[in-house]
Parts: structure tokens; C-alpha cells; sequence
């Protein structure tokens, strides 16, 4: 199609139509054709149905290949992160959708610091994106940032479990904390409100920051306003997770058959679950990722930028210092505990230019000895006249 035609204004368009109004329509256009990428997190003792859970969630099958530990493997088994990937297309939509598992967390006897593994894997992401961005080859980046960390809490027990507290205080300024109470059909609804409330309770008494929905606009419809504070009251979601088809009164649901009833797990008289994939995949999965990028990252990368500033900042008083006092002793500097490669490379840029200028300095001081020895001469030049000597007395 040639540029003319391009460009051509439609029929129903008056001579004062600019366009810019089809920007929308151009960002959603670029953006279907590079498709989108998600990552989430999954945490909680084994048990309590998270793997299940994912593939209800998306409809795939991610943990196919997973080996099945005995009781002797999990005594000495520590906290691994594992990955699994899929794309996922809907409609001409491509997702990547990355799932970040954490066997054996909260499984042994002592679970001290079970979480640090966990923390470590988030920051590593984020020292990747940052090495990414500051080099040259922005355009390819791939990013694997955490955007979402689904919490899986027991429903077994009083509310939270120290362990529970500790783990999303130790995460809650590094990624977006969901809270979800698991295995929903072992509880009754009085005790799913109960726990539910108490949860609620905990959560702000202990000072824990868990994902934030954001507010409604003014000019939002009143029918989206209710879905989303019925999503704020739904917290903790009470899910059940099921891959097995059954059939309840003449039609076929994924759900799971007991001798009193079937429960659904697409019935959200029965659990949040459809509450739970709105908002994780129709309602709010790009606000997880502004939220990630915008508040997580850059508190992240903040912190990096200070970290390398502060440490260039002794190099050059190190250097300094070593000038003046004449000496070669070396002075003590006290390590970064951040050394990175971009630290590594800063660093180096700085010695080159101090060796640099002290090799300058030498010629600067000769050529000054050079000048200062020189007779002074009249300034010809100028038409300067020196004028007559002096007489001898």
C-alpha cells in the first residue's frame, strides 16, 4: 500500500480530523504483535494444592515431568526454586507465562531463614534487569522480574503461623504479596469468614504490606466498581484447585465429588477461585507489573545507584589521599557488599582516569620549569619601548 493512500483521511472523517485519536488503537495493535509476558510466584508448605491450583488457573498442564519425593527425600530436602514456562495464545494474544515454584519451603523441622533462598532469587532477577538495561542491547531485554507472589497459608490452624508472619515481612517491599487461604473445601463458610477475618486482622496488626488493589475512577461504571470491592473484601481468597471433570446436574464442571455433594470450582458460592483468576489475569495483571516496575524495581535499583555512588566516592577520597600523603601504604577502605560487575567496571573507569591525569601532570610541571627559566623580554611586539638605560652615577 503506498504512503499516499496510507495516510488518506476515511470518508466519515471532516477536514479538521487530526487522528491522533487511533494511538490507542496503534499501541494495542504493537503490542499484540510483540505479546506479553507474566511471572508468578507460588509459595507454601507442600500440601496445600498450589500446583493444582496454577494449572486450574491457566488450563495446562505445567508440572507433567515433576518428580514425587518420598518421606526420606523430604526430611533432607532444603528450598529450591524451579521454573516453568509456557506460551499461552488467546484470541491472538501471546502470553509467556513464567511459573516460579518453591519446593520444600516451610517442610523441614527447622525453618529458620527458609525464605532467603526465595528473597536471593527475586533480587537476582532484579540484578538482571538492571545489568540488561544499563548495557547496550535495551531493545531485546527479557524480563523475568517476579510481578506476583501467590502465598498459600494452611487452613489448618488459628489464623498465621510465625512462619507465615516472618516470610511476606521479609518479601513484602520486594514483590506483590496475594494471600490465599488454601484447601477452602476442608472449612465450613462460618469458618472461611472467621479465618478470613482474622487473617485480615493479622495482616495489619503485624504491619504487613500485601498487594494493594488500586482505587476505582470516578467516571468507572458502577457494575465494575462492585467487582472491585468485592475483590478487596475477598482477601484472603479461599480457593480450591481441581483438573478433574465431573458431572452435576446434567452438565459437566471441573470440581471434586464427595459422597455429600460436589463442590465447584468455578462456582464462586463454593470458593474465590473465579474471583482469584479476574484479578490475577482479566482485571489486574498489568497493574502487577506497573506496580513491580514502578514501586519494587526502582526501590531496587535506587538502592544500587547509591551503593555504586557511594563506593566511587571512596575510591576517589582513597586516591586522593594517597596522592597528598606521598606514601604507598595503602589505605583501608571498607568493601561494598554489593560488588557487581557494574561496580567492577566503574571502578576501573576510575583508576584509568586518575592514571591518566597523574601521567599528564609530569609534562605540565616541565613545560611550566621551561617558561620560568626563560629571560623576560620587551614586548616588541606590542610596540612596547623599553625606554632609555639608566645613567651611571
Amino acid at each position: 500500500r503506498s504512503t499516499s493512500s496510507r495516510f488518506r483521511p476515511f470518508p466519515d472523517q471532516d477536514k479538521e480530523y487530526v487522528g491522533f485519536a487511533t494511538l490507542p488503537n496503534q499501541v494495542h495493535r504493537k503490542s499484540v504483535k510483540k505479546g506479553f509476558d507474566f511471572t508468578l510466584m507460588v509459595a507454601g508448605e507442600s500440601g496445600l494444592g498450589k500446583s493444582t491450583l496454577v494449572n486450574s488457573l491457566f488450563l495446562t498442564d505445567l508440572y507433567k515431568d515433576r518428580k514425587l519425593l518420598n518421606a526420606e527425600e523430604r526430611i533432607t530436602q532444603t528450598v529450591e526454586i524451579t521454573k516453568h514456562t509456557v506460551d499461552i495464545e488467546e484470541k491472538g494474544v501471546k502470553l509467556k507465562l513464567t511459573i516460579v515454584d518453591t519446593p520444600g519451603f516451610g517442610d523441614a523441622v527447622n525453618n529458620t531463614e527458609c525464605w532467603k533462598s526465595v528473597a536471593d532469587y527475586i533480587d537476582q532477577q532484579f540484578e538482571q534487569y538492571f545489568r540488561d538495561e544499563s548495557g547496550l542491547n535495551r531493545k531485546n531485554i527479557q524480563d523475568n522480574r517476579v510481578h506476583c507472589c501467590l502465598y498459600f497459608i494452611s487452613p489448618f490452624g488459628h489464623g498465621l503461623r510465625p512462619l507465615d508472619v516472618e516470610f511476606m515481612k521479609a518479601l513484602h517491599e520486594k514483590v506483590n504479596i496475594v494471600p490465599i487461604l488454601a484447601k477452602a473445601d476442608t472449612l465450613t463458610p462460618t469458618e472461611v469468614k472467621k479465618k478470613k477475618f482474622k487473617i485480615r486482622e493479622e495482616i495489619q496488626q503485624y504491619g504487613i504490606k500485601i498487594y494493594q488493589f488500586p482505587d476505582c475512577d470516578s467516571d468507572e461504571d458502577e457494575d465494575f466498581k462492585q467487582q472491585d470491592q468485592e475483590l478487596k473484601d475477598s482477601i484472603p481468597f479461599a480457593v480450591i484447585g481441581s483438573n478433574t471433570v465431573v458431572e452435576a446436574k446434567g452438565k459437566r464442571v471441573r470440581g471434586r465429588l464427595y459422597p455429600w455433594g460436589i463442590v465447584e470450582v468455578e462456582n464462586s458460592a463454593h470458593c474465590d477461585f473465579v474471583k482469584l483468576r479476574n484479578m490475577l489475569v482479566r482485571t489486574h495483571m498489568q497493574d502487577l507489573k506497573d506496580v513491580t516496575r514502578e514501586t519494587h524495581y526502582e526501590n531496587y535499583r535506587a538502592h544500587c545507584i547509591q551503593s555504586m555512588t557511594r563506593m566511587v566516592v571512596k575510591e576517589r577520597n582513597r586516591n586522593k589521599l594517597t596522592r597528598e600523603s606521598g606514601t604507598d601504604f595503602p589505605i583501608p577502605v571498607i568493601p561494598s557488599t554489593t560488588d557487581t560487575e557494574t561496580e567492577k567496571l566503574i571502578r576501573e573507569k576510575d583508576e584509568e582516569v586518575q592514571r591518566r591525569h597523574s601521567e599528564h601532570e609530569p609534562e605540565h610541571e616541565h613545560s611550566h620549569d621551561e617558561h620560568s627559566d626563560r629571560p623576560l623580554e620587551p614586548h616588541s611586539d606590542l610596540g612596547l619601548d623599553p625606554g632609555p638605560e639608566p645613567e651611571a652615577s
